[in-house]
């Protein structure tokens, strides 16, 4: 019937400047469409000169060059009885532009000049080519002879126009122009063009590809139509990785998709289509054809030539597909290998040396290793001659030699590790690293460096005589990071002496490729030493965040079980003595948790924030668990420390491009490497913004003449926390919650660290290991903790002793009476603010109050009277940060026998709404008109005294009564009947259920 098509998109493995193995490949590519019957074959962007020349493109023979590709195509029987698409730089009028040639039987039917450049991230198109402007409009191209010579032509059509066969019209848009707000296709379909053209060059990104296909299945879906999508494939010497996935789409279908990761140099998709069902989709819709009549015609540029057959009644059109999509973990495991590869077998070098350290990272890179020798084994086996050749090559195998039968084999040949040990080393990362390179299959080795450490250090007491002391052993930070930076930087010396000899000592000819593994987060934080192991040839991990790291590790942990216990371990650099009260760590050195570099990394790159932006995002999403000061002083510490160690960036190893906050100087994050790290506008204008927020939370009416409050005072609340703490995740804070208590450490800005972990939504929950986990208010392990000394903004015990007297020890933490319960919760100041807690405290004093004996003598009943007193108070009190609980909401501890919270009464009235809504909430009922009737309450008192504000009057509780509601009185727990001392287990219950209260 003349209406069913097949069409081609191939997936090339490109390199620049490789103009014979460019010409090559496309060549192949064509006769491989051919073969599946294909009569329209498109290729991806630039495929003849490949994408990654740089600044080549400035350079005249680079277009000498991609005409003469050009014309061998032409030339070539291959390229006859199919329409060619092919991607190349072409200059028009002395201009360049990025473009697509379009040709039948010897004869260009139209040079497509690229629209819309892509000149953002790891782009810098803008800098080559310039952007074609005329819409709908063409201009004569005179063609150079060697081309006019075949073809027959003086000029060519060269601009924005459309391609008509007998049967269908094709149109053209590349790459960029797919991602912009109005892109071509849209107005093509309504001038009735069926066929649309994607070649792009577009590089892998974690989570990356469901953009690109929402994009390329939304096209069909709203304009219908078929959509051909083709990228490049692999590492054509850059940076980045081009992940090919080709695929197309009709009328909001997928037919065919291509590998996003592959070993194979080319790859054909193909998909047969029925037009008929473009024409019935568009039909069907009148908006349609009101927009289609008000269109402004493509030029066309007609061919004789129909893509579809007669008798085509046997050919079946391909049915949709689940477009499928890999998780972050599959992606690491494969993209960076196939990068490494493309890397290894271009650069014709031996093989690749890596320092494993036995943590996480360097793990890692390891892992990505053995999953490009298990690629590389599976596509030679699968008949892949391209990638079996390339294997001889490198392993210098002869004519009679056979390929490795598994990837342990292969990367015994290809893989070299070595432990680099230090009287700082451990035995268990030793042991670690030992077992995972077993399970790759490298060629391990373990050598000591001490001596190289030491007569480095000798040369400099010699000629100095000055000896320089580790910081626990009483030396100086300056001293201490020396001796760090040396150890390190004798690792990256002796990896590449191993990298150039060990080959030798194997017979073969070469050096090995040296791996770094510094991963995007501690490059962003500046973490690492400059020229030690993070410097190297390549770095698989270096766009890659400690986070996805974790996940790939977990992930491969199947087929390397060692990854497991690495897991388990806390990063550490191990350049420190280890002593029984000192273990170094990652996170205590850098002074944040990966999850919040995570979080700074996104905003500063990906949100564009300076400072105060930053400082104004992380209100926003940590508001509720911290207060600002915190929040500022967080920002501030990490703006210091990535501007003082920005300058490492211009060293930094090429690494795999993963993550869109990767600090890479190259060409991805262009900044200053010389900062004013001060940043003193910009961090006086938090400082004053925190003032703010600070002054007008502190407006609250209290009985006091002045309106203030003591230091004593304040300072007291910090006792609590040592008394009474509160399970976090944190390793180096006292008063993880703000406000009072916490403090930033150390005076210094160069070593300044800020309050280190939180729970927060966003950043998650500190990797450190459960043994970490202590409580706030307890002495801190570093000797810089504010309550080591048990002095501080704790304030002293004399005063509290004195203001408190029938509180418990702050010391032991012991209760003596159900008396001292009630107090505690009256000043618990995880909960409830500074402010909040001087007000209940004036007003246990109170007359009213003091009338009521039972009330006063009722555990529970202080407890109820200060919920409602702070609930009630004109500032809403300040959110839990601290507490660590899940499960279901606790029951509300239990009352004293004989009482109920129905009988308190103040001047004949039961109990408020703001206290019945409570017990609503503490019995999980959560009755929606309770709540509501308290929070009325809670607002409409806020000019009333503390007494009335606590109760409330009989009239609101006459109100909720005709509704049927009634105080309901909750059974007491068993074990604690009679009104017993509460045991540290009900005391932490009664802390976290009053947390959650305030939390619903």
């Amino acid at each position: 019937m003349g209406r069913k098509v097949v069409l081609a998109c191939c997936i090339l493995n490109q390199w620049a400047l490789d103009f014979k193995g460019n010409h090559q490949r496309i060549l192949e590519s064509i006769k491989l469409s051919k073969e599946k019957g294909a009569k329209l074959r498109l290729g991806p962007e630039l495929e003849v000169t490949g994408y990654g020349c740089g600044d080549h493109f400035m350079e005249p023979d680079t277009y000498l060059h991609a005409m003469q590709v050009l014309a061998a195509l032409l030339e070539d029987p291959v390229t006859e009885d199919i329409i060619c698409v092919v991607g190349m730089p072409v200059m028009h009028r002395n201009v360049k532009y990025n473009c697509n040639v379009i040709f039948f039987n010897k004869k260009i039917l139209l040079i497509r000049p690229k629209m819309f450049l892509a000149s953002t991230g790891n782009y810098r198109e803008g800098r080559w080519f310039t952007a074609w402007s005329k819409q709908r409009e063409t201009e004569d191209y005179s063609l150079p002879r060697m081309i006019s010579d075949i073809t027959g032509q003086v000029t060519v059509p060269f601009g924005d126009a459309v391609i008509a066969t007998r049967d269908t019209v094709i149109g053209v848009e590349m790459c960029q122009e797919l991602f912009i707000p109005h892109s071509p296709h849209e107005d093509m379909s309504l001038d009735g063009v069926e066929i649309f053209l994607n070649s792009s060059g577009s590089h892998h990104q974690l989570r990356k590809l469901h953009l690109r296909a929402d994009l390329i299945q939304s096209a069909t879906l709203k304009c219908g139509g078929v959509y051909m999508y083709t990228n490049l494939r692999g590492c054509d010497g850059e940076r980045v990785y081009y992940d090919g996935c080709a695929m197309i789409s009709m009328n909001g279908d997928f037919l065919a998709q291509g590998d996003q990761f592959s070993l194979k140099e080319i790859e054909v998709i193909t998909a047969t289509v029925d037009l008929e069902d473009i024409r019935s989709y568009r039909g069907a819709d009148p908006s349609f054809g009101i927009q289609a009549s008000q269109r402004v015609s493509y030029q066309r540029i007609r061919v004789d030539t129909s893509l579809s057959d007669k008798n085509d009644i046997d050919l079946v059109p391909s049915k949709p597909k689940q477009l499928h999509h890999l998780m972050p973990e599959e992606e690491i495991s494969r993209g960076p290998a196939c990068w490494l590869w493309d890397y290894l077998r271009r650069s014709k070098l031996a093989g690749f040396f890596l320092p494993l350290s036995g943590g996480v990272d360097s793990s890692s890179t390891a892992a990505i290793v053995g999953s490009m020798c298990s690629l590389v084994v599976e596509a030679y086996k699968s008949g892949d001659e391209n990638v079996g050749r390339d294997v001889r090559k490198l392993l210098q195998l002869g004519a009679g030699d056979s390929l490795p039968e598994t990837s342990q084999q292969l990367a015994s040949q290809l893989f070299t590790t070595c432990y680099m040990g230090t009287i700082n080393s451990s035995d268990q990362t030793k042991e670690r690293a030992k077992k995972l390179a077993e399970e790759i299959g490298s060629n391990h080795i373990y050598t000591d460096i001490d001596t190289l450490v030491e007569t480095g250090l000798a040369t400099f007491i010699t000629a100095t005589g000055m000896t320089p002391k580790f910081k626990i052993h009483g030396g100086t930070s300056t001293e201490n990071l020396a001796l760090q930076n040396i150890q390190a930087r004798q690792r990256m010396v002796m990896s590449y002496l191993f990298a150039q000899l060990v080959p030798w000592t194997q017979g073969k000819q070469g050096a090995l490729l040296v791996l770094g593994s510094a991963n995007v987060d501690e490059s962003l934080r500046g973490y690492m030493t400059k020229y030690d192991c993070s410097s190297a040839d390549l770095n698989p991990i270096g766009g890659i965040s400690k986070t996805d790291l974790r996940s790939f590790c977990r992930f491969m942990s199947y087929k390397y079980p060692e990854l497991k216990n690495i897991l388990k371990a806390p990063p550490t650099a191990e350049l420190e003595p280890i002593t029984s009260e000192y273990s170094q760590t990652d996170e205590e050195d850098m002074g944040m948790t990966y999850q919040e570099l995570s979080v700074y990394g996104r905003l500063r790159k990906t949100r564009l924030c300076g400072p105060y932006s930053m400082y104004q995002k992380l209100t926003e999403m940590w508001g509720d668990r911290m207060d600002r000061k915190e929040i500022a002083e967080k920002t501030k510490f990490f703006f210091r420390a990535y501007s003082q160690n920005r300058h490492k960036m211009t060293v930094v190893t090429p690494s795999y491009h993963a993550e869109n906050y990767s600090p890479d100087d190259n060409r991805f994050d262009l900044r200053p490497f010389l900062y004013n790290s001060n940043w003193d506008l910009q961090f006086k204008v938090i400082d004053e913004e925190v003032k703010r927020s600070e002054d007008a939370r502190h407006t609250v009416p209290n009985n006091s003449a002045s309106g203030t409050y003591s230091k004593e005072s304040t300072d007291t609340l910090s006792g609590y926390k040592t008394a009474f703490p509160m399970e976090v995740t944190d390793d180096k804070r006292v008063g993880a919650t703000g406000g009072v208590g916490s403090r930033m450490e150390g005076a210094n800005p160069q070593n300044e660290k800020p309050n280190k972990s939180f729970k927060s939504p966003t950043v998650g929950v500190s990797s450190n290991p459960p043994s970490e986990t202590r409580k706030v208010g307890q002495p801190s392990p570093s000797k810089n903790s504010p309550t080591a000394s048990g002095k501080g903004k704790v304030g002293s015990l004399q005063s509290y002793k004195r203001l408190y007297p029938t509180l418990p020890d702050r010391e032991t933490g012991e209760l003596e009476s159900s008396e001292q319960l009630g107090n505690i919760i009256k000043v618990q100041p995880t909960v409830f603010s500074t402010e909040l807690f001087q007000t209940a405290c004036q007003n246990t004093t109170s007359p009213k109050i003091a009338k009521q004996e039972n009330y006063e003598s009722d555990v529970s009943s202080q407890r109820n009277r200060y919920e409602d007193r702070v609930l009630d108070s004109p500032t809403e009190p300040a959110q839990p940060t601290t507490v660590v609980s899940t499960g279901p909401l606790p029951s509300a501890p239990p009352l004293q026998s004989g009482l109920s919270r129905s009988s308190l009464t103040t001047e004949g009235s039961p109990l408020s709404p703001v206290s019945y809504a409570l017990n609503q909430i503490k019995s999980g009922n959560k009755d929606p008109a309770a709540i509501r009737r308290g929070l009325a309450a809670l607002q409409s008192s806020h000019n009333s005294p503390p007494s009335l504000l606590a109760l409330g009057t009989k009239r609101q509780y006459n109100a909720a009564q005709k509704e049927g509601e009634s105080p309901k009185k909750p059974s007491p727990s068993p074990g604690n009947q009679n009104g017993s001392v509460a045991s540290p287990r009900e005391r932490k219950d009664t802390k976290s259920w009053i947390a959650r209260i305030f939390k619903s």
